[in-house]
């Protein structure tokens, strides 16, 4: 059986071959791809088997190395497709299983929260170390202080705290967003801690074909990745 000379008689090799027809493929009217199909390769296989020189045949375990070249190619496409279907089935699943939290409220980074009528707002802080007293800063929207209040001593880890939705005064502040800073002396400095916040799910969105499962919250302009979610609050 022959086999396929490397540089075929127009003097381009074989690599060369196969990037001078892919730039011949026109774009999918669809997806604007130019991807080379096994039939391709086959096609100029063909080509070079008809060019090729008679007196420097190429031994056969090449060209079966070219042979289960094609074969490995078209298996990592249809191997792709497979994952991209996995992929999609495991997205729906996890938007499945997300609706469950629309209506309960959910831990997300970052310490500005919304807080709804008439009500309070709590918020987790994490601790390097423990401390003696941990003190919590409320500011509003416009980074106004509204209210300080000591929390006292707390271990390491996460630590809730809560605000009761109220000034210095003891006056209900309005609904609103709101930010919960939290500190404390830590070997003789005083350090600002990471803070995390409760808000409510208002509905679950898939995401833009890149496999991320979205909550709107409510009170958010944006909407927030499952994967971040830190905490499930009690149905």
């Amino acid at each position: 059986m022959a086999g396929v000379d490397n540089v075929g008689q127009n003097g381009l090799s074989y690599v060369d071959q196969l990037k001078k027809l892919q730039e011949q493929k026109k774009p999918d009217e669809v997806t604007g791809k130019q991807d080379l199909k096994q039939e391709d390769f086959l096609s100029l296989l063909t080509k070079q088997l008809s060019q090729q020189d008679p007196f420097k045949p190429v031994s056969n375990d090449q060209m079966i190395a070219q042979m289960a070249s094609f074969a490995t190619v078209d298996g990592i496409g249809k191997m792709n497709s497979q994952f991209e279907n996995l992929n999609s089935s495991m997205t729906s699943n996890q938007a499945l299983q997300a609706s469950s939290l629309v209506g309960r409220d959910v831990l997300v980074p970052g310490a500005t929260g919304v807080k709804k009528d008439a009500g309070s707002m709590a918020a987790m802080v994490k601790l390097p170390q423990s401390i003696d007293n941990l003190i919590v800063r409320v500011e509003n929207e416009v980074g106004q202080l509204v209210r300080t209040f000591d929390v006292g001593a707390k271990p390491v880890g996460d630590s809730r705290v809560e605000w009761d939705g109220k000034d210095q005064n003891g006056n209900a502040l309005p609904a609103g967003k709101y930010k919960i800073k939290a500190s404390g002396l830590m070997d003789g400095k005083n350090n600002e801690f990471e803070v995390s916040t409760y808000a409510n799910v208002n509905s679950v969105l898939l995401g833009k074909g890149d496999g991320n499962v979205l909550l709107n919250l409510a009170g958010f302009e944006s909407p927030v990745r499952l994967a971040e979610v830190l905490e499930v609050g009690k149905a």
